[in-house]
């Protein structure tokens, strides 16, 4: 199955964060414990430093992507619900990771949902990205670039996952539930994105 199509997915056994980035708790991880430090570390990467007052905080989590790994970091996402900022990097990430892995298919469904003529405008979007528009999209959200319109990536990568998973039904070669997770996955990003235009993601 496809790191996508397990995006729906957002209840994750309590893991702890890739090396000592955060400080091991007596009698090993707490689920709120990571939760709190999966919530600071979205917020720093989508709303940058403003209002902080722990450098040193700030600086280990802007550079965790670099020194323990995109990958530890998701981790500690993985568990946050589709409507708080950890949770739609969670699953931006997800789809990120499956451009990066499978480009092959990416390009064949993407194709096949474009050919079907789906429905070109999402919230004011004019066009969803490509496969590598919304890999260097979602690549400047998780290296923590601040100035990120945030509602406009998440409308674009909703767009994206939209027109995959029409291309997966018109394919019919992915099983539909394929198809259906890929469209959770839209919706879920879609549904973000207008939160954050409203009243922003927390």
């Amino acid at each position: 199955m496809s790191e996508a199509g397990k995006s729906e997915r957002g209840h994750h056994r309590p893991v702890r964060p890739g090396g000592d980035f955060f400080e091991a708790q007596e009698g090993g991880a707490d689920p709120a414990v990571l939760a709190e430090a999966a919530e600071v570390a979205a917020t720093l990467m989508v709303r940058g430093v403003r209002g902080s007052h722990d450098e040193e905080l700030v600086d280990r989590v802007l550079h965790l992507a670099d020194t323990e790994g995109l990958d530890a970091l998701a981790v500690v996402w993985s568990a946050s619900p589709a409507d708080s900022l950890a949770g739609c990097l969670w699953r931006l990430y997800l789809l990120r990771s499956w451009v990066y892995a499978d480009p092959t298919t990416v390009a064949a469904e993407y194709d096949a949902g474009r050919r079907a003529q789906v429905a070109r405008v999402v919230a004011g979007v004019a066009e969803p990205p490509g496969p590598d528009e919304l890999r260097a999209m979602v690549d400047e959200v998780l290296r923590g670039i601040a100035s990120s319109d945030f509602a406009d990536v998440l409308l674009r990568a909703a767009a994206f996952a939209r027109v995959v998973a029409t291309g997966r039904a018109e394919l019919g070669v992915a099983p539909a539930a394929q198809a259906a997770r890929m469209l959770l996955l839209s919706e879920q990003l879609e549904a973000a994105g207008h939160t954050e235009l409203r009243a922003g993601l927390a």
